[in-house]
């Protein structure tokens, strides 16, 4: 494996960060929202399966109220 010295890996580093398409702060926002909104509809769902799937348990096993 050929060795890089360290200001040769720099350049490389750089011309490498230089060829990346930074996303704008609208898009990063939009983004950021969207993540968001995701998380909370699934966090929602989950929270009425479980509850259903708790009740039926519950129902089956003669548990609870």
């Amino acid at each position: 494996m050929a060795k890089i010295l360290p200001l040769e890996l720099t350049r490389q580093v750089r011309q490498e960060i230089s060829k990346v398409t930074w996303p704008s702060r609208k898009e990063t926002v939009t983004t950021t929202i969207l993540v968001f909104l995701m998380v909370f509809i699934c966090a929602v769902f989950f929270l009425i399966v479980d509850r259903f799937l708790s009740m039926g348990v519950s129902f089956i096993l003669g548990i609870g109220a």
